[in-house]
């Protein structure tokens, strides 16, 4: 192989050109292999250019390793950050528990506040009995407060 050749392969390879590096560590250490061969003779060129595609491999996986550790912690903080957000829990089952055991307990709190206080106790009941369902139907249906939703970013809600 000529001289020059399988140096400005490598050249072109790193993307260094000869107007200037895009790391200057990286040309530094081309310059010093280069006067090393021009030093040392032809003879020595496969070792000098193993020798600086090491350093080369060295350095671009140092950097795709910083890429890849900066892409996962990213990914672990969107989800950290779903995580913590409200869950949609409104389910079928859920709402039908919920709906039966606040039946069951109509019962007893109608049978107490219709016994302790007449009717004004029965209608404090039921109407601590609704506002409880009504709380919980809000919670998990956003229709009853104008179809908001979560945007992109913590905390920020949209209508």
């Amino acid at each position: 192989m000529p001289g020059g050749c399988r140096f400005s392969t490598v050249v072109r390879m790193t993307g260094m050109d000869t107007t200037g590096a895009h790391d200057a560590d990286l040309k530094k250490e081309l310059s010093a292999t280069l006067q090393a061969r021009r030093e040392l003779g032809e003879e020595y060129e496969s070792a000098l250019v193993d020798s600086f595609l090491e350093k080369v491999d060295q350095r671009i996986d140092g950097s795709v390793e910083r890429r890849v550790r900066r892409q996962l912690a990213e990914q672990q903080m969107v989800v950290a950050r779903d995580s913590r957000g409200p869950k949609p829990t409104d389910t079928f089952g859920e709402r039908f528990g919920f709906a039966i055991v606040s039946l069951v307990l109509a019962i007893p709190l109608s049978a107490i506040g219709g016994g302790v206080a007449g009717f004004p106790g029965l209608l404090v009941a039921w109407g601590g009995i609704v506002g409880v369902n009504a709380f919980q139907a809000a919670g998990s249906s956003a229709w009853l407060f104008g179809r908001r939703k979560r945007s992109g970013r913590e905390g920020d809600w949209e209508d």
